[in-house]
Formats: C-alpha cells, sequence, structure tokens
C-alpha cells in the first residue's frame, strides 16, 4: 500500500483529499504546515506527497524543493490555482512530478498519483557505501558477499536506509516495520531485532551500518564510523 502526505493549510481540504486517496487503496496522513510535513517525511515512509502551493509561512514551492532535495525518491503533485500557471512551472522547476489545478475532480487526483507512482515502481535498490539493499527480493549484500536476513531484519535495515542520518525510535520503526503501533512488548521486539540484524553485520565486519542513538532511537550514519 502506498503512503500519501497530504499538505494543505485548510483543514477541510486536507481532508477531502485523503478522503479521496483512502478510498482509492492509498494510506493517507496528514500534515498543514511545513514543519509538520518534514517532520513525517523522516518518520514515515512516504511514496507521494499532495502540496498545495498557497500556504502561509512555508510556501508550497518552497517546501517542493525541499522534499525533492532531502527525499528524491518521494514524488510530488502540486494543487495549485488554475489562474496561476507561474505557479505550475516554478514547481516543476523546483522538482515537481505533476500538479492538478483547483476546482478538481477527486478521481483526477488518484488517476495522476497512480501514474506518478508508476515512474518510480521498478528495482528498489538502495545503496550505502559497499551495502546494498534489493527491497524487492528481500537480499542484502556488501560487497561481494551476501548478508543472510529474515524478511524483518531486511525490511529494518532498508528503512534506516532510506532515512540515512536521522534517528528512528523504536515506536517509528514498530510503526514503520511491523505495521503496527500496539504489540505486546514491541520494544523488546524492535531492540532484539536490531540485535541480530548488527550480529549479522558484524561478521561482516559492517555493524558500523546499525547504530543506537541514546535517548534517539537507531540510525544509519551518513559517514562510516568504523
Amino acid at each position: 500500500m502506498s503512503t500519501a502526505l497530504v499538505v494543505d493549510d485548510e483543514p477541510q481540504m486536507t481532508a477531502i483529499i485523503a478522503f479521496a486517496l483512502t478510498t482509492q487503496g492509498f494510506h493517507a496522513i496528514e500534515a498543514h504546515e511545513g514543519a509538520t510535513a518534514m517532520h513525517l517525511l523522516r518518520t514515515h515512509h512516504v511514496d507521494l506527497v499532495v502540496l498545495d502551493v498557497l500556504m502561509p509561512a512555508f510556501g508550497g514551492l518552497a517546501l517542493c524543493g525541499l522534499i525533492k532535495a532531502k527525499y528524491p525518491e518521494v514524488a510530488v503533485i502540486l494543487v495549485t490555482a488554475l489562474s496561476r500557471p507561474e505557479e505550475v512551472i516554478a514547481g516543476l522547476e523546483r522538482g515537481a512530478d505533476d500538479y492538478v489545478t483547483k476546482p478538481f475532480h477527486p478521481r483526477e487526483l488518484v488517476l495522476r498519483a497512480r501514474a506518478v507512482l508508476r515512474r518510480y515502481t521498478g528495482p528498489a535498490l538502495l545503496r550505502a557505501g559497499d551495502l546494498v539493499i534489493d527491497a524487492a527480493r528481500h537480499t542484502v549484500t556488501i560487497g561481494e558477499r551476501r548478508l543472510t536476513l529474515t524478511d524483518t531484519e531486511c525490511k529494518l535495515l532498508a528503512h534506516l536506509a532510506a532515512r540515512r542520518g536521522t534517528p528512528q525510535s523504536w515506536q517509528d520503526l514498530l510503526r514503520e516495520v511491523w505495521g503496527t503501533t500496539n504489540l505486546k512488548g514491541g520494544r523488546d521486539v524492535v531492540k532484539s531485532t536490531v540485535y541480530r540484524l548488527r550480529s549479522a553485520l558484524e561478521a561482516l565486519d559492517a555493524a558500523w551500518y546499525v547504530q543506537t542513538v541514546r535517548g534517539a532511537g537507531y540510525l544509519m550514519p551518513d559517514q562510516p564510523d568504523r
């Protein structure tokens, strides 16, 4: 299931778009300003952002540029007024993948969302130094050596790789990797899985790929710290 982040300062519009996406099989989360949107991008696996251009404070165009610079794998669809074609041009120049103009039919947005996401499908390879994760095949290699992991361990490693440099709390990992926030003993489940993952990495002298950050959780660093 693809996750869509809907960003609009008008709660009613956000709810309408989120409902349209949810009824068509998307998982939708909402933000009403830029700081919250960036936080959700750090803590969730987001496939698509539906972003209103006209927002106070942190404007939609600036936010679009920031999202594409930091998360180039995330698709962005702009929502703009029909009378403002210059916004569309500026948004596309900042990396937006598509746009819809108000007023629009929810079905149009859903079709555009699916079309945009098709461009991002294919072999999902994540790279970090010598580490290569094939999320589709659940395989991990370090150089020429293959790492034997369970599907959950592979998914956990892929999540950390996709958010390199940003600590992920055990609650974040429980939600994004296990797909729940209500698992009995969830903290211990995450901790034991991380332990097994680091043990497998350590066998290949690569334990540095998964580090513990006291009080914050776990992360894959941007640079090696062997």
